[in-house]
Formats: C-alpha cells, structure tokens, sequence
C-alpha cells in the first residue's frame, strides 16, 4: 500500500514560533524560516507562535512557489499551564477559532525589557506593528475546554512538549485525561521516544511526535516524515492509524 497512487512524503515540522512569539529570535521572519526548510528539505510546516495565530498569514504567503505547505496554528496556554499546539488546514478555520476563544486571554501589557519583543510582520519579514499584550499567559480555558472548542473549529489539538517540567502534560497534570479524545502527543526532541515511554508508561497507548519547538532557525528538525495524500489535518490523523497507506515515520528513532 505504501506506493498507493496519490500518496506523498512530507517531511514535517509542526512547532514553529516566528517573532511574535516573545521567547523567538529575531532571526524567525517569515523568508528565513522558509529558506531554513528548503534546505532541510521539509516540506510541511506549522506555524504555532504563543496565544496568538497572527504571523501564520505571513508565512503562508512567504512560501507560495517554494512547494512548502504551511498549516496555520498556534501553541496555546491553557488554565492549567499546559501547552498544546493546535493546528489547522486553513486561515479562515483558524480566525474563526481565535475569535472563539481570544475573549480567554488576560489582558496583560507585554513587558518588552523582561519578556521580549512581540513582532507582527509581512511575507518579507517587515515590520507591522507591535503586539502589546503580553502572548505568555494563561488562557482561562482547561485543557478539555480547548480541545472541545478546537473540535468545533476543525482543528487538531496536540499536547506539546509532555514531558517538560514546565508546561508539560505529564508533569504538571501527572496523568494524561481520558476525557480527552487525543490522537498523539507531542514530545520533546532532546530524547528517545523509547526513553518517554520508558518514563510515562501511559504514553505507550498514544501515538507520539517530535518536533524542534523552533525558536531559532537551527531548531527547525523535521523529524516527522507522514506518507499522505495531502497536507491536510485529516490526513496526518489517518497516517498516525496507518489508515489506507497512510504512515507516520520519525527520523529522530533513525537518526539516534
């Protein structure tokens, strides 16, 4: 099934922060992080600056011609300090889903001197305005809340980072929510899957990925290769099941 007609590689990386995103290098606009995939060779990416979806647009744009596919996100802070980033296959699914839930956000004013510069800028890196509130705190969502609204929304919800003493699922709730209908997990790229699993047993029953949570240039890795018909949520949902010659490969597992 793996030569099923229709079926494409993509190389993926689905943690990407741009210059919005306070704890980002300047280095994260929109050409470079393109030119950084291009010669990686990833050719799917995901945009998921903190709390805020407004720099996916500008990296969308940024890749028209270069045959990178670009999926609008954004990595959200829930109540309960977890993060998760959530993906989607369009801008409109996503402003609508940011409309839903940006009522959740404190308005808190960013401290550039402490927190960072906060950037919203075009395909070509240039610099729009400032984003003021401060894209690092909490939203009032829970965790259930969130993925419930990103459901509606069409959305793919996916624990970041679980194993991180700060802000990951596992240390901060210490158990993963059965209420929770969640496809995969996302872990942090500095260690085995064989080792998480290792250390959370329960994450053996999920499917699991990794990603560079990309706050620097470098830190663009493309360790998931999905066998798909398209760059589609729906898609990466059925590789991870091995649906219909669909397939998930990590390239960390290979490399390490």
């Amino acid at each position: 099934m793996a030569g099923q007609p229709g079926l494409k590689k993509f190389t993926a990386e689905l943690h990407i922060h741009t210059v919005l995103s306070p704890c980002a290098s300047i280095e994260m606009i929109p050409p470079l992080i393109i030119q950084e995939a291009i010669s990686k060779d990833i050719n799917l990416l995901a945009i998921t600056d903190h709390n805020s979806i407004a720099n996916a647009w500008a990296v969308m744009d940024a890749a028209q011609g270069s045959g990178i596919a670009v999926l609008p996100g954004i990595e959200l802070q829930t109540r309960e300090e977890i993060h998760s980033i959530i993906l989607f296959d369009s801008l409109d699914q996503a402003d609508d889903f940011y409309t839903a839930i940006r009522p959740s956000f404190p308005d808190i004013k960013n401290n550039i001197e402490y927190f960072g510069e906060q950037f919203i800028v075009d395909a070509a890196g240039v610099f729009i305005r400032r984003e003021d509130r401060l894209l690092i705190a909490s939203s009032r969502l829970t965790l259930k809340e969130a993925w419930q609204v990103t459901e509606q929304h069409g959305g793919w919800l996916i624990p970041a980072h679980i194993n991180r003493e700060a802000f990951g699922l596992l240390p901060v709730l210490g158990l993963i929510p059965t209420d929770i209908d969640l496809d995969a997990l996302e872990v942090s790229n500095h260690v085995s899957i064989e080792a998480i699993q290792e250390k959370f047993p329960q994450a053996r029953n999920f499917h699991l990925i990794q990603n560079g949570d990309a706050h620097t240039l470098v830190d663009i890795r493309g360790y998931n290769v999905f066998t798909i018909m398209a760059p589609t949520v729906s898609e990466m949902k059925m590789a991870l099941g091995s649906q219909s010659g669909r397939s998930l490969q990590n390239r960390f597992m290979l490399l390490h």
